[in-house]
């Protein structure tokens, strides 16, 4: 599965589609690769946006958004603010509680932070965890 390096490639968003079983559609295609341009969890009403000039309506990007998450394409995180927010499926991610995000108090901004950016120890490593988040300000809002 692609990390965060760089904006997948048409043949590769296709090869990721039907190594799961999935009809490979244009649709499909232009969402992951939009997705994968993305350094943040995206969210619905967000990724409707930014492929407004596509000719998908909101409700066919929704669809798909549902379908590449039930596939494991994707992975939907709730932060807190009842928004659901979709990321590609990084490739040393086995579980979402291995990708860590930072959620900003004032802004809202979502940032994603490394696998090791958070460490549980004790008691913490017998649970599985299902999402680690981190709230604060972010570099932004704590120069205002």
């Amino acid at each position: 599965m692609a990390g965060r390096t760089g904006t997948l490639r048409e043949q590769e968003a296709k090869d990721l589609l039907a190594a799961k079983g999935m009809r490979v559609t244009g649709q499909r295609v232009m969402i992951l690769r939009e997705l994968s341009k993305r350094r943040a969890p995206t969210s619905h009403p967000e990724l409707t946006l930014r492929l407004e000039g596509a000719g998908l309506d909101r409700a066919t990007i929704y669809r798909n958004l549902v379908s590449l998450t039930s596939a494991g394409l994707l992975i939907r995180s709730q932060l807190g603010d009842n928004v659901w927010r979709f990321e590609l499926l990084q490739s040393t991610a086995v579980h979402h509680g291995e990708h860590p995000h930072f959620v900003c108090n004032d802004c809202g901004d979502v940032a994603c932070l490394p696998e090791d950016a958070v460490s549980l120890i004790g008691e913490a490593m017998l649970v599985e965890v299902a999402e680690v988040q981190l709230r604060g300000r972010c570099v932004a809002c704590a120069r205002m």
